[in-house]
């Protein structure tokens, strides 16, 4: 069961009845996989998205965890990152065999050619795009993100910004998620989900 965030003030209510109602008739024949920066959303925004379809959530990097039996930031340690990548292509593969579910990925999977030519191929993938400084106050709420151990993280993040969102870019569709909530993020995805499905008809 999902929890409502402190930042979910005013969003409780009828609100997840209300995407529900806005969801009906939307039914991916693939898995939807949420793309972008840490700090971007992914996985609340995804498990709202999932609770609203209807279909089952899975967060990329809790099955990496598990999958590995460490903590990703162990992984990056002991392994490095092209270990970590690696690893993450193989477990996003797998995933990608399952039926349709919703699916929020690491801020870099998408960033590696092969695993973006998997989720091309197999997957709706979706870019939640958010400015620098929605990104930052977010990411500073934690401090387990192995690619911020450094210190500025600020600057980490531009540069991260400024390398990514080219690539980003290739998404099927774009989102923007700025500091508002996120089931305006939800349902900013539902309309174009519902837009994208109805011109890949057959």
């Amino acid at each position: 069961m999902v929890r409502p965030e402190s930042s979910d003030v005013g969003e409780r209510g009828d609100a997840a009845a209300e995407l529900r109602r806005q969801a009906e008739g939307i039914a991916p024949g693939r898995t939807v996989a949420l793309v972008g920066l840490m700090g971007a959303g992914k996985t609340t925004i995804g498990r709202r998205l999932a609770q609203a379809l209807g279909l089952p959530f899975v967060d990329a990097d809790e099955a990496i965890v598990a999958a590995a039996g460490r903590s990703i930031e162990d992984i990056f340690a002991e392994r490095g990152e092209c270990e970590f990548r690696r690893g993450e292509r193989q477990v996003i593969s797998r995933l990608l065999d399952n039926p349709p579910h919703v699916l929020a990925t690491g801020g870099g999977a998408f960033i590696d050619p092969r695993t973006r030519a998997l989720m091309k191929e197999r997957a709706i993938s979706i870019w939640l795009k958010a400015p620098l400084d929605v990104l930052m106050k977010r990411v500073t709420k934690r401090d387990h993100r192995p690619l911020l151990k450094e210190d500025d993280p600020r600057a980490v993040m531009k540069r991260l910004l400024d390398e990514r969102y080219p690539i980003y870019a290739e998404a099927d569709l774009t989102v923007e998620t700025g500091a508002g909530p996120h089931n305006s993020a939800v349902s900013q995805i539902l309309t174009v989900l519902r837009a994208h499905l109805q011109q890949v008809k057959p």
